[in-house]
């Protein structure tokens, strides 16, 4: 009998396709750790951010930029292993 608590299309996979399946979701875990790294790091750098859109001259604001390239890898690497962590997790 099929484990019911299964979605329908993962209840009838070969060994070779729960295997992709994992491999998957260990990159989907992978990116979020990468994800939660990149969060800690903007948070870090946020403390000098509003120091240096404050008193950086011009258009020289790297603690800005760096901080705003960060906030995009976050967003990046989070969506994409949410997309890849999608399903049910398998429970050893």
């Amino acid at each position: 009998m099929a484990n019911t608590l299964l979605p329908p299309e993962e209840r009838n996979l070969t060994p070779a396709q729960v295997e992709a399946l994992d491999k998957r979701r260990e990159r989907g875990h992978t990116f979020l750790v990468i994800a939660g790294q990149f969060t800690v790091m903007a948070t870090v750098l946020l403390l000098w951010v509003g120091q240096d859109l404050k008193y950086s001259p011009g258009w020289m604001k790297p603690m800005a930029y760096y901080f705003f390239i960060l906030l995009v890898l976050t967003a990046i690497f989070g969506l994409a292993g949410l997309a890849l962590r999608r399903g049910t997790p398998r429970i050893d």
